[in-house]
């Protein structure tokens, strides 16, 4: 199927973007590497009658360290950041990245449209979502901040007003003795994950002193659970506590069956991707060079 018919307009910097969405509103959408958007408008899904190509314009490609805190800008692609050094200093992010689709849409996609797109099956919002990821967004209005947990209000729904853009995207670096890992199963490579789960550990002498968990795929946006949290922290996690954890996330979630797979299956591939994510996380903690991916049915 073809698209809709649509103008195309290409701005010359951030400023002319954003005085075309005030100017066309509703009318008028995004586009960044396009690897989300052109396929929904190949299938007639949010049709537009404006296109505003932003792909092109620089200074928002950076990964860079300021302090504490990694700097990725809007239009880096998901190839950049997996293969990117100061990235690796955060294992679940590298992984999210580097298993995204394959080699083309790595080197087209961005992490700005990837998040706002908001897809519920996408990497993107489940992993800024479990490492705390903060958002800087120009509007009309000016430049504001928001986490990434108040952006993502639902299904393939944001809180951006009609004429802003996020510019960058920020991540805390972890603080000593944390570590993480990102797991999605996939029928294929070129696939959205079926159910995807990450976690984030702060260990202390074989203790667990801070845990964050995440599910993707498996709600209208990203399923955490504080209960589920409560349970490692404080504990010395093995098996047992990384199943009761990952039994109290999973019960929390409403993943929708669909061609991917039933409910009851994708719950229990929800709990064996927590298990798995939390093996290579604890691994890590313990000094192991254990190298990540995606599993494939």
């Amino acid at each position: 199927m073809y698209p809709a018919p649509f103008r195309y307009h290409r701005p010359e910097n951030l400023e002319q973007a954003v005085a075309l969405l005030a100017k066309y509103g509703t009318d008028a959408k995004i586009m960044a590497g396009g690897q989300s958007l052109i396929p929904m408008l190949k299938l007639r899904i949010g049709d537009m009658a404006e296109l505003i190509d932003i792909g092109r314009l620089p200074d928002l490609s950076h990964i860079e360290q300021r302090g504490n805190t990694l700097h990725i800008g809007a239009l880096a692609t998901h190839g950049q950041i997996g293969a990117c050094e100061l990235a690796a200093t955060i294992p679940a992010l590298a992984e999210a990245a580097g298993g995204i689709a394959d080699r083309q849409v790595r080197s087209m996609g961005t992490i700005g449209g990837g998040l706002c797109v908001a897809d519920p099956s996408g990497d993107w919002p489940t992993i800024l979502r479990l490492l705390d990821a903060t958002v800087t967004i120009l509007g009309g209005s000016g430049t504001r901040s928001l986490s990434v947990a108040d952006l993502l209000l639902d299904a393939y729904t944001t809180a951006l007003n009609g004429d802003e853009i996020v510019t960058e995207i920020q991540l805390p670096l972890p603080e000593a003795n944390t570590t993480s890992a990102y797991v999605a199963f996939k029928r294929a490579a070129s696939a959205f994950p079926t159910c995807s789960a990450g976690i984030q550990l702060t260990m202390e002498n074989d203790r667990c002193q801070r845990a964050r968990l995440v599910l993707g795929c498996a709600g209208n946006t990203v399923i955490v659970s504080k209960e589920a949290e409560a349970q490692l922290e404080g504990q010395s996690i093995d098996e047992h506590t990384l199943f009761s954890a990952a039994e109290t996330i999973v019960s929390v979630s409403e993943p929708p069956p669909d061609a991917r797979g039933s409910e009851a299956f994708k719950r229990a591939m929800l709990k064996t991707m927590v298990v798995e994510a939390g093996r290579r996380a604890l691994a890590r903690s313990r000094g192991e060079q254990i190298k990540g991916g995606h599993r494939y049915a």
